[in-house]
């Protein structure tokens, strides 16, 4: 019988007869092939291809016998292949195909199926069921209740269709069952076939078995093996103990070590050979060799001898600090003269943030030595720097034995850091045993408590950093070369961003290769209205946010090529926000007890004002603005000046008597105290005192003595470039610090004059705006009654002259 239906093709998967499969159907074809089925009787050809990889087949890609099926039920997902569940019905050939688009329909004869003896037949499916049942018992994955439906089919062909979709085959023996048309045939070959596979599954589990049994023999071997190791470990250690007592004894000779040290290994090592291996004081004795033997008692690296390649890393890693390079320079210089020269023991003192720690290890790598730092920040127990004695648990050398066993060298450049740090309590004052450490006299021999040995730490280059140089103990001072680092001026933290700081944060925010110019006026408007401090940390934290807003600019806007970034004064505020800090600027207008101090804190040189309020009172002297001792004894030693030299300014000489001095100084929350202000506060008293107002476009610094004479102070760099900035042009310091003015920057000494004075008349006479100051002060002037200031009404200072 012949019909004409739709085909199928099937990849990796053969349909037998009175089989029902699920099929996932997703080819275009073959769903219009079901599309077709179902519009009819829903009777269609199931047949396989040739080679599962082909998408598009063809007629010769497809077998010519196949199954018809009939469709049961077609699920259909929203997204994705089609689920059809389809039954074989019977066997069928292909005879034509009618068309190949856009899916197969062929003509298809029924397969006749040939009738074999009865008895040859039945005989062979007993054989068949009874095969299937072994292979059922080594197949885990067919349920034992297939046997009892196998066991009721009576019809060769039937049971060899049922049978054959259970059984693992290859495609090809699969489709060579389906074209045998011979029940009798069949049964055999799929006998033949099932043996065969048994075979391989008795093997493969006899394989399974040998391996499980192996393993367990192994398991049990590795068990067994470590039991004996542990116990020939407990019944052989001392074997183990005496080689390791050889390789200790091969290193003490061949080490290079101190002869005390080597006299004091040979002592403990016959002493070790005498304990018994498993005492805790043959451990302490292990342990106190290898500290020994670990040290580098003789091991160096060579210096670095040529000046103007050490000159050269100095400069590329530093700007500015002219001392400290000169300094290493000229250590290097008389190390190749001098082979055997001690190394100098620095002190870099400054604020945070002008390099001290990035500092000493440019000075490792300038003199090609290793670089270790210690940090002494809360250090107060003396064993961090001695260590312990070896009668204590747990004993370990000073830190300073472990860094140099950590850095293998016995000359490295060692960083002790932040050593205005330390403290002390009842274990003991680190910075006392530093005291050995640091002397150059004295740590050739340095004792660890630990090692009991004396250890050569001179030809170690020893750098101490400190903020703060009178947190120092002086016996701790006397033995360092104390170099000061002062903080950065305006033009020196605008050259470090340009040369340093914005290059490495492009490159570490990404915007390396993004077109972005920093404009000079950016980066000084960065320094003085978004940071403040001596060094360059938060100004390298502003640059760092400023590139972060860039790089989140630039992916916005689509990472344009030809993009380019100005940081300009008027772009910070929408970058970095709001304005952190006001930058101090003198009066416009002068003005009746208002003079401009200067000051140093650790922030750098700041413009300090002093304000004098004259009130009808009983000669009490008022000082405020958190003021401290010695500040405030300056307030008196100024107003003692001015009550003596009462007649030469035309005062009563009881004037003091009948007003009240009130002198302040803003920002009261600041701590404010030095002798500095002297002069300051003096100008501000006489000035209310005479009525004369003072010159808002001069500042002074400078200690006032009861005499009136001026008296040296520190910091005059910071100063100076303080009052340029807040627009001063003139400024009045002592005689005696004339030498310091070189320390200044030429441009700004063309802008500031800078008027040395000796006395506080000449203070007075270049402050005060008298309508003639060549005779200010030479004749006494006529006598201000201050009992007819009682009674009148306060006058505006603006109004005085």
């Amino acid at each position: 019988m012949t019909s004409r239906l739709p085909l199928l093709p099937l990849r990796d998967i053969i349909v037998f007869p009175h089989m029902v499969v699920p099929l996932f159907v997703g080819r275009d074809k073959s769903l219009s092939a079901l599309e077709e089925a179902m519009a009819g009787d829903k009777q269609l050809l199931l047949s396989a291809q040739r080679r599962a990889k082909t998408d598009d087949p063809d007629q010769e890609d497809i077998f010519s016998i196949g199954t018809i099926g009939h469709i049961i039920q077609l699920l259909r997902f929203p997204k994705g292949p089609v689920k059809v569940l389809v039954e074989g019905r019977s066997r069928g050939r292909i005879r034509n195909f009618i068309q190949a688009d856009p899916f197969f329909i062929c003509d298809v004869d029924d397969v006749e199926e040939l009738d074999d003896d009865s008895v040859d037949v039945a005989t062979l499916m007993r054989s068949v069921q009874d095969v299937f049942e072994d292979y059922v018992k080594l197949n885990a994955r067919i349920p034992p209740e297939m046997l009892v439906s196998v066991r009721t089919i009576d019809e060769p062909s039937r049971l060899a269709d049922t049978i054959v979709a259970h059984v693992a085959l290859k495609l090809k023996d699969k489709q060579q069952l389906l074209e045998t048309a011979s029940p009798a045939a069949r049964l055999q070959q799929l006998s033949e076939l099932m043996q065969g596979d048994i075979e391989i599954r008795q093997v493969e589990k006899k394989l399974r078995t040998r391996v499980k049994k192996q393993m367990e023999k192994q398991q049990k071997e590795y068990y067994l093996n470590e039991q004996m190791q542990a116990i020939q470990k407990e019944l052989g250690d001392r074997d183990e103990f005496k080689n390791e007592l050889g390789e200790l004894e091969q290193k003490i000779k061949t080490k290079k070590m101190s002869k005390e040290a080597k006299e004091r290994c040979q002592k403990e090592l016959k002493k070790l050979k005498q304990m018994s291996p498993m005492s805790a004081e043959a451990t302490v004795v292990r342990n106190y060799l290898d500290w020994v033997l670990a040290l580098p008692w003789e091991d160096k690296t060579e210096d670095r001898h040529d000046i103007l390649e050490a000159e050269a890393i100095l400069e590329r890693e530093h700007y500015g600090l002219k001392k400290v390079k000169e300094r290493i320079l000229e250590y290097l210089a008389v190390q190749a003269l001098v082979p055997r020269q001690r190394g100098p023991i620095l002190c870099l003192v400054g604020p945070p943030g002008v390099g001290k720690t990035s500092l000493a290890r440019s000075i490792a790598h300038a003199t090609g030595r290793k670089f270790v730092r210690q940090s002494l920040g809360g250090v107060r127990d003396e064993a961090e720097i001695r260590g312990h004695r070896r009668t204590y648990i747990g004993a370990l050398p000073g830190k300073l034995i472990q860094s140099l066993k950590k850095v293998g060298s016995q000359n490295p450049v060692f960083l002790l850091d932040e050593i205005d740090k330390m403290s002390m309590d009842f274990r003991g004052d680190p910075a006392s045993a530093l005291l050995e450490v640091l002397d150059p006299e004295q740590n050739q021999t340095f004792n660890d408590h630990y090692l009991d040995l004396d250890y050569d730490l001179s030809d170690t280059m020893f750098i101490t950093t400190a903020n703060q140089q009178h947190a120092i103990p002086l016996p701790l001072q006397d033995r360092l070369e104390i170099i000061e680092l002062p903080g950065y001026t305006e033009w020196e933290k605008v050259a470090i961003a340009k040369q340093y700081l914005i290059g490495k944060q492009a490159e570490n925010n990404g915007v390396k290769d993004i077109d972005v110019t920093w404009t000079d006026e950016a980066l000084v408007q960065i320094i003085h209205r978004y940071t403040k401090e001596s060094g360059v940390r938060n100004l390298e934290r502003e640059i760092a946010t400023v590139c972060r807003k860039i790089a989140k600019e630039w992916l916005s806007g689509g990472k344009l090529a030809d993009a380019k970034f100005v940081v300009s004064a008027e772009r910070l505020p929408e970058w970095l926000g709001i304005e952190k800090y006001r930058e101090s600027r003198r009066e416009k207008d002068d003005e009746i007890g208002l003079a401009n101090g200067l000051a140093v804190t650790m922030f750098g040189g700041e413009l300090l004002t002093s304000e004098v309020t004259i009130v009808p009172g009983k000669g009490k002297l008022t000082l405020t603005g958190k003021l401290g001792d010695v500040m405030q004894e300056s307030a008196q030693a100024a107003m003692s000046y001015l009550r003596s030299r009462a007649g030469t300014f035309g005062l009563s000489n009881d004037f003091h008597n009948k007003i009240d001095i009130h002198v302040h100084f803003p920002e009261g929350a600041i701590p404010k105290d030095g002798p500095s202000a002297g002069i300051t506060m003096a100008t501000a008293m006489a000035s209310a005192l005479l009525r004369i107002p003072v010159r808002q476009t001069v500042a002074m610094t400078g200690e006032v003595t009861l005499r009136g004479r001026v008296l040296p102070i520190g910091g005059l760099k910071e100063k100076i470039l303080a009052a340029h900035r807040a627009g001063v042009t003139t400024v009045l310091i002592p005689d005696d610090n004339r030498k310091d003015l070189k320390d200044i920057p030429d441009m700004v000494l063309a802008e500031v004059a800078v008027i040395p004075v000796k006395t506080m008349d000449e203070v007075l006479r270049h402050a005060l705006a008298h309508p003639d100051p060549a005779e200010f002060l030479r004749e006494p002037s006529s006598v201000v009654d201050w009992r007819i200031v009682e009674t009148m009404p306060p006058a505006d200072p603006r109004d005085a002259h």
